[in-house]
């Protein structure tokens, strides 16, 4: 019916070619417009302004010899007022733009390690923009943008590489465990350093609080009681001691039995030998 009429409608979003006799005439834009065919008028096809992506794999090499894809997403769309060109100069502009994406790709990738691919995507993606740009601008094309998506290595390469990176924590984890393990032997052995200088100094206080006791006990004696002697004294506070000692062992059904010359005639002979110990210590000095 619009052909019989004569008039012709272009949707949004969309141009219109429009031809007379078989050569470019206008560029319809949206809307309703008449078309005389019967004065060799006639509408060639519709070009549509929306963004479009496509999205190129290409298989290429890096610098060390590792083959790998690169999945390139490339927005793009026709301009408006150069759509006779981007309708007459290009009649698959998809395969154009691979082309050109392909081969920037295989220019930049070869010139990089693996590692450094990963980390150079924008600059790669950079590199595939300008050359569209250049390239597609003369045909009625404007580039938008270009991501690079993914660098899919070789799965056996992918795996050898999470085996160098779980080695490397595993490393790391050893190290600081084991550094751990270092400071706690220290605390520890700083503990018990400690301990035994603590232990030291109670044992020494403790023999220091017996000596001034049996000081004590020695001078009070020997002016309550007229006539006694610091010796006497001294084996007083040994046979003190000696039946202590045996009523510890009695007491104590766990505690392990010294059988040692029992009366208090073994007391004496105790305190002689510890007098003579004391002497010969003493010449030995002198």
């Amino acid at each position: 019916m619009g052909n019989l009429l004569c008039c012709v409608k272009v949707d949004q979003s969309t141009v219109a070619i429009k031809e007379r006799f078989g050569k470019f005439d206008e560029v319809l834009e949206p809307g309703c417009h008449c078309l005389p065919w019967c004065l060799g008028s006639q509408l060639s096809g519709h070009l549509t302004l929306r963004l479009q992506q496509l999205d190129v794999r290409c298989e290429t090499k890096t610098k060390d010899n590792v083959f790998v894809n690169v999945v390139a997403s490339v927005q793009y769309r026709a301009l408006a007022e150069k759509a006779n060109d981007a309708f007459y100069k290009l009649s698959n502009p998809r395969t154009q733009i691979q082309a050109y994406v392909f081969d920037v790709i295989r220019a930049s990738v070869p010139k990089l390690d693996l590692d450094d691919a990963f980390e150079q995507k924008n600059d790669i993606a950079k590199a595939v923009e300008d050359e569209l740009e250049k390239a597609m601008s003369a045909y009625g094309y404007e580039i938008v943008q270009t991501l690079i998506v993914d660098i899919e290595p070789d799965e056996h390469v992918k795996r050898a590489m999470n085996e160098i990176n779980a080695a490397a924590r595993m490393r790391v984890a050893a190290n600081e465990k084991a550094e751990a393990e270092k400071i706690i032997q220290i605390k520890r052995a700083e503990g018990e350093a400690e301990a035994k200088y603590l232990s030291g100094v109670g044992i020494a206080r403790q023999r220091q609080a017996i000596v001034d006791g049996l000081r004590d006990s020695v001078l009070g004696f020997s002016v309550n009681v007229p006539g006694t002697t610091a010796k006497d004294v001294l084996d007083m506070v040994l046979i003190t001691q000696y039946f202590d000692t045996m009523k510890e062992i009695g007491a104590t059904s766990k505690s392990s039995s010294v059988f040692i010359p029992h009366g208090p005639g073994a007391v004496r002979d105790i305190a002689t030998q510890i007098r003579d110990g004391l002497l010969q210590a003493s010449q030995h000095h002198e």
